[in-house]
């Protein structure tokens, strides 16, 4: 089932990343909003459009962050690899699970580290040496 639904939820992604889609959906737009004289621009015909919008919008949230996750793990397990086999430090291996705090104490130590050694230009409003 997992399988499935990460296929599908890829080929939807690739497929409503396409300008076509947006075309086809600008097109949707605009015959919705032609119509709309001849239905006296009721509240059934804006029912129409906000409806559709609503549940595609629902549903693609949720096809969208299951690409996001997987491109997103795929993306750190390919970095954890390249640490693992370079000479950067194993400590970095699976960082992405340490809290915002520890990131942010982390990346400071690593930014401190690379501007002593001149690796680095200085922050914006800050002075370089």
């Amino acid at each position: 089932m997992s399988k499935l639904f990460s296929d599908f939820a890829a080929w939807i992604a690739r497929v409503t990343g396409q300008p076509l889609a947006f075309a086809l959906c600008m097109a949707l737009v605009v015959v919705w909003a032609v119509t709309g004289p001849f239905f006296g621009f009721s509240e059934t015909w804006q029912l129409i459009i906000n409806t559709g919008t609503t549940i595609v919008t629902f549903l693609m949230v949720f096809l969208i962050q299951n690409t996001q996750n997987r491109d997103g793990a795929a993306i750190q397990t390919k970095l954890d690899e390249l640490i693992r086999t370079s000479a950067a430090q194993n400590r970095f291996i699976g960082i992405e699970h340490l809290t915002e705090e520890e990131l942010d104490e982390l990346r400071e130590k690593c930014e401190a580290r690379a501007r002593a050694e001149g690796q680095t230009t200085a922050r914006p409003g800050e002075q370089t040496r």
